[in-house]
């Protein structure tokens, strides 16, 4: 994969693909249906990235992962379900002075690895993962099926979690930035901890 590519992105808080990962997103916004048909006609990949604010447009974090749409559903009213399946991360580099409705920018992927599976992870940091994940979801009400989770590999546990648990901005956004699988584990294990003991929302982690 080329260090410097051009990428159409797609801004949206708190949605985090990950290399190997996948992402289910429901796109109806006129500008993002006009992604959604370029990225076909072309090499099928939209990136995901996080806004860091609000604002028109909204500034950007630096570091978003490169989606290649696996599945897709086009509706009549001309909106699509699709899955992006996650293929690498990528640093901003700039962002391009473009026509098209949906932003796009210059990035640098050479400063990732993501090519490689990681290490697995030692069974003390599995083990700890997965009690915190129980002790979030039972201080949330959530029914989990650890059967199922307990099935699941490493990075896919992880990442699962990383995903769709109802962290702030920020706390995802570190775990997106984590050099390695093993330094993403162990800031989730202290975002399960600390996010349970928050006062926030009640989670939809299912």
């Amino acid at each position: 994969m080329a260090a410097l590519q051009r990428l159409s992105i797609f801004p949206l808080p708190g949605a985090l693909l990950f290399p190997r990962g996948h992402l289910p997103l429901h796109i109806f916004e006129p500008r993002y249906r006009a992604l959604v048909s370029d990225a076909l006609a072309r090499d099928r990949r939209i990136s995901m990235i996080q806004p860091r604010g609000a604002g028109e447009p909204p500034p950007l974090f630096d570091i978003g992962c490169i989606g290649r749409i696996k599945d897709i559903e086009r509706l009549e009213d001309g909106r699509f379900n699709l899955v992006l399946e996650g293929l690498a991360r990528f640093r901003i580099v700039r962002e391009l002075d473009v026509a098209t409705p949906f932003r796009q920018v210059e990035a640098d992927v050479a400063p990732f690895a993501d090519g490689d599976d990681p290490e697995p992870l030692p069974s003390i940091v599995r083990a700890e993962i997965e009690r915190e994940a129980r002790r979030f979801a039972d201080a949330r009400g959530v029914a989990i099926d650890w059967t199922g989770v307990s099935r699941l590999d490493d990075e896919t546990l992880v990442n699962a979690i990383a995903a769709i648990a109802p962290f702030d901005v920020a706390a995802k956004q570190a775990l997106l930035e984590a050099p390695t699988l093993a330094e993403r584990a162990d800031l989730l294990a202290q975002f399960l901890g600390f996010f349970r003991r928050g006062d926030d929302e009640p989670s939809t982690l299912q």
